[in-house]
């Protein structure tokens, strides 16, 4: 049976980011809205209530989650471009998921927010010289430093792991 937590692997980010590697991250993080749009535009309330695994979150939790860290990782691209190495602050993903606004909000908030933070952070990444996606900031929890590269790789693995889950759902219960 698949890893439900891990339907498309763990995360695999080089080292060393080729330019087409981090095109390729920049491309995905540009068309993953309309590519989560249109997973979840069929689904009903009850279905977008449904954990995408026991024990998991539910899809309402996941598409909200997925808004928020990408503005984290909006924002700690940002400070690498303007800081020097600058260590970023880390959150409690688990106790965001458990607020109000997560656990009920509608999916239509979550969706427009990453359809224009994706579209900010697309239209920063086309700017952006050879140096400045090797400027770094630092983990403190996983104790390294990421460039902006590998940070969009990162970014690029996370919005196609939640998208499966939500995928890999609905193909399970046959929506």
């Amino acid at each position: 049976m698949n890893d439900l937590r891990y339907p498309i692997g763990h995360a695999s980010i080089p080292d060393l980011v080729t330019v087409e590697r981090r095109m390729q991250a920049a491309e995905q993080i540009s068309s993953f809205p309309q590519r989560l749009a249109a997973a979840l535009e069929p689904m009903t309330a009850e279905q977008l209530d449904t954990p995408y695994r026991p024990g998991g979150w539910t899809v309402r939790q996941v598409v909200h989650h997925v808004s928020e860290s990408h503005m984290n990782g909006f924002i700690r691209c940002k400070w690498a471009l303007t800081e020097e190495s600058p260590t970023i602050k880390a959150y409690q993903e688990k106790g965001w998921t458990a607020l109000p606004d997560d656990m009920t909000a509608p999916v239509a908030m979550g969706l427009s927010l990453l359809q224009a933070l994706h579209q900010k952070w697309s239209y920063l990444y086309q700017s952006l010289t050879d140096e400045q996606w090797n400027r770094t900031y630092f983990h403190p929890e996983d104790k390294q430093h990421f460039t902006v590269a590998q940070s969009a790789c990162m970014y690029e693995w996370h919005g196609n792991h939640h998208l499966a889950h939500i995928t890999g759902l609905k193909e399970r219960m046959g929506w």
